[in-house]
């Protein structure tokens, strides 16, 4: 049998990425509530990530546009968002990322974003996908829970097609029936095979589509098992919302680790990572 290719190295300004580096950690809440409580959250955020050594890059939407209702909050905007992105970055000097959903925000989103991140269900949308490239940042993008992993490997043709060989995949779980997301850790090591590193969704994962009518469901005491299969499975990151109060947030709020465990949660998986390094 022929051995699992692995994942291969990218780099993330002073971060690397995939080939055994360290976990890269993509971390924040789902949306841009306001200005104070974005830069509250990446301070907090930014002294983990010096207390624990990570590699981290502050994550916040500043449009979810696939949201359950049309009545749902969905943000900031892109002008306010990028604005308060770039104020992230300035304060705490880590790279930052945001979804892009349309091709008209790729050019804008690539002058601050370090990592222009391509949402699940849009990921066979070509044109974004190569506006994305174009950019020249590094691009995430996440499976669609309707597709295989080793189609993944189309995403990635398409970002060289455009001259960008800076891609991040993220599994981020598949449609099970109806509402709800099941996880086969054989896609970290397929989606390695595209030619990109691998990030592990650990909150998205748990979602249930719909499941609380007109707003998405989930189970966020799921997130540490999922979070410590994946990292077992070989992924070279991980991705985890957080929040101070996931309870009372407008998006996401049931899949969304509250703030303050988030420390225990990533040193547990920073152990496993290691023990696994020694294997």
């Amino acid at each position: 049998m022929t051995p699992m290719a692995g994942s291969p190295r990218l780099e993330l300004g002073s971060y690397i990425v995939g080939d055994g580096a360290p976990l890269l950690w993509i971390c924040g809440p789902c949306v841009i509530e306001s200005r104070d409580h974005t830069l509250q959250i990446a301070e907090r955020l930014h002294r983990l990530a010096e207390t624990l050594h990570l590699q981290l890059v502050f994550k916040a939407s500043f449009d979810k546009a696939n949201r359950t209702s049309g009545k749902s909050f969905r943000g900031v905007g892109l002008d306010a968002g990028l604005k308060i992105l770039a104020e992230v970055k300035a304060a705490t000097g880590r790279p930052v990322t945001s979804d892009v959903h349309e091709v008209s925000q790729a050019a804008p989103c690539g002058e601050v974003l370090d990592i222009l991140q391509v949402p699940a269900f849009l990921a066979r949308q070509t044109d974004l996908i190569e506006a994305c490239g174009r950019t020249g940042k590094v691009v995430n993008v996440k499976k669609g829970q309707f597709m295989a992993p080793w189609d993944m490997k189309n995403v990635v043709a398409k970002l060289a097609e455009v001259g960008n060989q800076r891609a991040l995949l993220t599994e981020r779980g598949t449609t099970f029936g109806y509402g709800l997301l099941v996880n086969d850790m054989r896609a970290i090591p397929w989606m390695q095979e595209a030619g990109a590193p691998v990030i592990f969704d650990a909150t998205h994962s748990v979602q249930m589509p719909g499941g609380l009518g007109d707003r998405t469901g989930g189970d966020r005491r799921m997130v540490p098992v999922l979070a410590r299969a994946a990292i077992a499975a070989g992924c070279d990151g991980v991705f985890l919302e957080t929040h101070p109060d996931p309870d009372k947030a407008p998006s996401d709020g049931p899949n969304m680790i509250p703030l303050d465990q988030l420390p225990a949660l990533i040193q547990t998986c920073q152990r496993l990572r290691a023990a696994l390094t020694t294997l």
